[in-house]
């Protein structure tokens, strides 16, 4: 018998985190596991996995009574299993995944005899009599800058999981940071724990796809994982999820790429998506429907949200928690070499093309800082977020000239350019320029592409930063809020009127001069691209109005800006199926391990 999963009581600790673990919202005596962590996702296991049967086996000390429930796609529950539970009982159910393909969660509920005597959970597991495809170990790839407190935090929760250690060969730390992990408090005891099963891996900053393609490579040199669990830096983990996730890929029918679901830091009981959608026609990521996106557990549990009881296919999962098989390592390679953004997208999509699936697992997960109240596509990611999509869609688009791509491009670069975000929008056009001189420069310049795009910064007014309070100025009409329930932006039959009218102003009226003080304050959340075109100039703070940037009206810059964006973006249109042919012919050679070998400067 092979445990699964294991029924967790959650951190005792005073994160908020109850809604993911216990249920007590029922009965006053009734406690439910029919939890994001404790139920078991029977739809993913019957359609992905050669599972075909689960058994519940819960350990009990008291008296009461243990009702099993399972559910379907449509989120209709009923009880398969009732059992009543004296002194120290143990429980065994076996519960059947066919007819699950399509959806349904098992759980179970606890009841007590007497509301003043509760039963004690002693311990509960999901488990099977299957044998996995593989008993393959994961090595873990972490990669990270300047996040070493994090870090340790990751070490620690993995020394101190000896379940989770089980299915892990290594853990790969690769420090791209000036701030040192080793050199962090608590490191050189968690270091103790982890034994030879920690190495850290210092190496010039090469972004996310630098850092994971050495994991993905020390993986494949160790030679004894079956798989490479890829984790950010700026995490909370919980170590079942970890083997969680492990379990799912042994089971795997075939090689699948397995996804962690990613929890918000600061809003713990928040998640992200529940499945990651890639939309060809604009060759845009998405988070699914929004129905799915940024729910919340706390306000809607398990029981109460009826399509996380149907099973939800995902085009691909981010790097912050993901599962890649060796097998199609070896097959398709490592990372595109492109620093950050579309690394993990564009993987998901080259692995399809070898029927290697990608799977959003419920059930794992982790906690990240959000970057919902972020809007990284304004500073020099712009940049990544531009060539890269571009590059991706090159090379896997079969739309002719990308489908809606280049509408959608050049609509962001008028609404960078309405919103006074000319440094975005330069960088935008070079994306574009280097997009142009094909797949021969991504290696060339991962180590030194960010120090060029940071060394421009300070040629744009928006990225002169105040970052005291008593250092912020005043603007002529005051701090503007807004109710961010109630104002939303111009309805899509009134979007193309809205640009026109904006678009023309800030094309003919001359721009204020720059030594005025800015016309409005803004909170960053309220800088929205349907309210930034309004003002001539804004002051733009974060919540505490602890740093701030202006963002001013120029006339001139948006005329010549506005030409050179989109001219370099036609280039790249009219040159759409040659440099389609050029960069899918070198996608085996720019990700194979031989030329990230060169990249990382280590002997073949």
């Amino acid at each position: 018998m092979t445990v699964l999963a294991h029924v967790v009581p959650g951190p005792t600790d005073d994160r908020d985190l109850s809604a993911l673990y216990v249920d007590r919202t029922g009965a006053p005596q009734r406690v439910s596991y029919a939890t994001y962590f404790n139920a078991f996702p029977a739809g993913y296991w019957s359609k992905w996995t050669n599972v075909e049967q689960v058994t519940l086996t819960v350990q009990t000390q008291g008296e009461g009574v243990l009702e099993v429930f399972t559910s379907d796609a449509s989120s209709q529950s009923r009880v398969t299993h009732s059992e009543t539970l004296s002194g120290h009982h143990t429980t065994r159910v076996d519960l059947s995944l066919r007819g699950h393909d399509d959806g349904g969660w098992f759980w179970f509920d606890l009841l007590p005899a007497d509301v003043d005597a509760p039963v004690e959970l002693v311990e509960a597991t999901w488990s099977t009599d299957s044998a996995p495809r593989t008993q393959g170990k994961a090595s873990v790839g972490i990669t990270t800058f300047n996040k070493p407190d994090y870090c340790v935090d990751t070490l620690r929760a993995l020394a101190d999981a000896p379940t989770a250690l089980s299915v892990l060969d290594a853990i790969y730390l690769v420090d791209q940071g000036t701030a040192k992990v080793a050199d962090q408090r608590g490191y050189d005891e968690a270091a103790r724990q982890l034994a030879s099963q920690l190495r850290v891996i210092d190496q010039a900053n090469l972004g996310g796809s630098g850092g994971f393609s050495r994991a993905m490579l020390e993986t494949l040199d160790a030679g004894t994982s079956a798989f490479t669990l890829l984790l950010d830096d700026d995490v909370m983990i919980e170590p079942e999820a970890i083997y969680r996730i492990v379990q799912f890929g042994r089971f795997a029918t075939r090689p699948t790429i397995v996804g962690g679901h990613m929890f918000d830091l600061l809003n713990p009981s928040v998640l992200h998506a529940w499945a990651e959608i890639l939309d060809l026609r604009y060759f845009m990521w998405r988070p699914g429907p929004p129905a799915h996106s940024r729910h919340n557990f706390r306000e809607r549990n398990l029981r109460a949200t009826p399509w996380t009881h149907r099973r939800d296919d995902a085009d691909y999962t981010g790097w912050w928690m993901c599962l890649i098989p060796v097998e199609a390592i070896k097959r398709i390679g490592l990372s595109l070499p492109v620093f950050i953004k579309w690394d993990d997208a564009e993987y998901s999509v080259r692995a399809r093309a070898i029927d290697v699936p990608t799977v959003s697992l419920p059930g794992s997960a982790l906690w990240h800082v959000s970057w919902v109240d972020k809007d990284d596509s304004r500073d020099w990611q712009a940049y990544f977020h531009a060539r890269n999509r571009l590059i991706a869609a090159l090379v896997h688009s079969d739309y002719p000239s990308g489908g809606r791509l280049f509408s959608n491009l050049s609509r962001i670069d008028v609404k960078h350019l309405l919103c006074m975000e000319y440094y975005a929008a330069h960088l935008r056009e070079r994306a574009y320029r280097d997009v142009l001189r094909g797949p021969e420069h991504l290696h060339e310049e991962i180590g030194t592409i960010l120090g060029e795009l940071t060394a421009e910064r300070s040629r744009f007014v928006e990225n002169q930063m105040y970052n005291a309070p008593q250092e912020i100025p005043s603007s002529r009409e005051g701090r503007l809020t807004f109710d961010i329930d109630l104002d939303e932006q111009p309805p899509r039959a009134l979007l193309p009127a809205f640009t026109a009218r904006h678009f023309m102003h800030h094309w003919t009226a001359p721009s204020e001069p720059n030594d005025v003080a800015p016309q409005v304050e803004l909170v960053r959340r309220d800088a929205t691209w349907w309210r930034m075109p309004r003002y001539e100039s804004a002051l733009v703070t974060d919540a505490q109005r602890t740093s701030a940037v202006i963002y001013r009206r120029d006339r001139e810059l948006f005329r010549s800006q506005f030409r050179r964006n989109r001219a370099a973006l036609h280039e790249v249109e009219k040159n759409w199926n040659r440099l389609a042919r050029d960069y899918r012919s070198a996608m085996a050679d720019i990700t194979s391990p031989e030329a990230w070998r060169k990249t990382l400067g280590l002997a073949s």
